[in-house]
């Protein structure tokens, strides 16, 4: 991974989102119930708390501990420590069938883009949205491109669109997503 992503909307956070794969996964399944640049900067929060983001080290730290620092202030989400214990589900899940290698998600075995969506909807707390947004963003800003990738992540997959976290290369983008989000929740209600 070398793109520079720009979701946290802060270099520091972002820098790490932009070279530590597992961070990146651990932003998007922050990503629900909170702003969006908030939840990509729960990585950094948590590689400032622990000396460094370490997949091994979260996925060994004693769940009490680990959820009182995901939750203190500024927490990692609103819901902190019910987000830690699910981090580190995530990470216990990546190192038991990745081998702690999230890159092998996508690259294991070359896999075709559905493949590849399959193996993102397994992850604990990833669901078929979450997975086909996150599937967006590897295609879009990272050039992780598996045949059939665009079909795969369906409509976040879209050139131009501002549907998503796949969609955010700056501030003003930012502002799009959540505009377009907005109406999407408003289309919703009526």
């Amino acid at each position: 991974m070398s793109p520079s992503l720009c979701l946290a909307q802060e270099p520091e956070a972002d820098e790490l989102l932009s070279t530590d794969s597992f961070a990146l996964l651990t932003g998007m399944l922050l990503d629900q119930q909170f702003p969006l640049e908030h939840a990509f900067r729960g990585p950094r929060k948590l590689a400032d708390r622990m000396g460094g983001f370490d997949i091994r080290k979260i996925a060994a730290a004693d769940p009490a501990e680990f959820e009182e620092l995901a939750s203190t202030p500024p927490a990692i989400h609103r819901y902190g420590r019910s987000m830690a214990r699910r981090t580190q589900e995530l990470a216990r899940y990546v190192l038991e069938h990745y081998d702690g290698e999230t890159e092998r998600i996508w690259t294991l075995d070359d896999p075709d883009g559905k493949e590849v969506l399959r193996r993102l909807k397994e992850l604990p707390g990833y669901g078929d949205r979450k997975a086909k947004i996150f599937l967006a963003l590897l295609g879009k800003q990272l050039g992780v491109r598996p045949k059939g990738w665009e079909k795969a992540a369906a409509e976040f997959a879209e050139k131009g669109s501002r549907r998503s976290a796949a969609d955010i290369t700056d501030a003003e983008t930012l502002l799009e997503v959540r505009a377009f989000k907005k109406q999407e929740k408003a289309a919703a209600k009526k």
